[in-house]
């Protein structure tokens, strides 16, 4: 990092709450969730229509805590649902903006942290970005082919968390990000398991549209044929067969829950279906890991596990009994997503990395 201390405000606004960080060099000074209650959503057509009652919340808080806004050196939002490209800093251009205000972008909250970024740095003359968004899309042409034409692989992953704590690892480890070799596993409500090699996630789970293991919220992969008889049967609306992929599958789907702490009370306590369950997701997760192994060709020098199920001892102690064969394992639990925007946004200003164009 240069020696001059940029102040960043991160932003990473979700469905139900607005997460702002104010950052100072590696120094946070204020890391704080604005909640937004379901009346108060339910108030707006749209996510858009919200923005002008997010940001005004945001201004005040910062004020309420004496933080000017023409303070900030740069402001950096979640990006959003964009079109697929490749890891980095990105400038929040003309260009973005319209797609985060139209398509696919605009239906979810994350599309709000370029939009905010954007108007602030408008409106107080600092640069604004996002980074690593979710559509990161660095993988080798070869990973993207599946046996439908019409059906290739698409890449929608936590690249935010899992590029930034394979550079926190790489740092540890006493190399830059773009000399290792490393598994990472990112454990939430959808789970992501990428192949990172020399600064390129050459091949990933997709975290929402029914790949990879079964998660708190996601079916995971599933046989192809038993969901065609489930589409055609009559017992399911095409939402319904949505749902299981994205937000109703998985844990709650077997276990009516997406609490895993309440899972681990329900093991501890004797129950069975809940150890089955919640060991398959570990299971499944260790077979992922295996798989993108043999993508880095077995020379996967750590595999890290990151996100905030990996804040929970029985998973992370159930999938190293598989996996540890393979390389050391790392857990980084949690998801430090502002400071991971707010990172970003540091490297450009002191000329560490070149902001890219959309």
């Amino acid at each position: 990092m240069a020696n001059k201390k940029y102040r960043i405000l991160s932003i990473n606004p979700g469905s139900t709450s607005t997460k702002i960080g104010v950052f100072e060099g590696e120094s946070c000074l204020l890391d704080i969730s604005i909640k937004h209650n379901t009346e108060e959503i339910a108030k707006y057509p749209t996510i858009l229509d919200q923005s002008d009652m997010r940001m005004e919340m945001i201004e005040n808080a910062l004020v309420e805590n004496s933080i000017p806004m023409d303070s900030f050196d740069a402001f950096v939002g979640r990006g959003g649902i964009l079109k697929p490209m490749v890891s980095g800093v990105y400038t929040v251009s003309d260009a973005m903006l319209y797609d985060l205000k139209h398509g696919k972008a605009a239906t979810h909250a994350s599309a709000l942290g370029g939009i905010f970024a954007r108007q602030f740095g408008d409106k107080y003359g600092k640069p604004s970005f996002i980074a690593d968004p979710v559509v990161v899309d660095e993988r080798n042409e070869v990973a993207t082919i599946t046996g439908i034409p019409q059906a290739p692989r698409t890449s929608v992953f936590h690249a935010l968390n899992q590029k930034s704590v394979a550079r926190r690892y790489a740092q540890h480890a006493g190399k830059r990000y773009e000399e290792c070799s490393v598994v990472v596993a990112h454990l939430g409500g959808g789970i992501s398991i990428g192949a990172h090699e020399n600064g390129r996630v050459i091949d990933v789970t997709n975290a929402i549209d029914g790949e990879g293991p079964l998660s708190p919220e996601r079916c995971g992969a599933v046989e192809v044929q038993k969901v065609v008889e489930m589409c055609f049967s009559g017992e399911y609306s095409k939402a319904d067969m949505l749902a299981f992929a994205s937000k109703r599958g998985g844990l709650v789907a077997h276990l009516g829950t997406t609490d895993c702490l309440e899972i681990e009370h329900r093991v501890e306590a004797g129950d069975e279906k809940a150890r089955l369950v919640f060991e398959a997701m570990g299971y499944g997760v260790a077979k992922y890991i295996g798989s993108m192994a043999a993508v880095l060709k077995g020379k996967a020098e750590a595999i890290i596990l990151t996100g905030g199920l990996a804040r929970s001892s029985m998973l992370v102690d159930y999938i190293k009994e598989y996996v540890e064969f393979m390389a050391p394992v790392v857990v980084f639990p949690g998801e430090d997503e502002l400071r991971a925007l707010a990172e970003g946004g540091i490297r450009v200003l002191s000329g560490e990395e070149t902001p890219k164009e959309y």
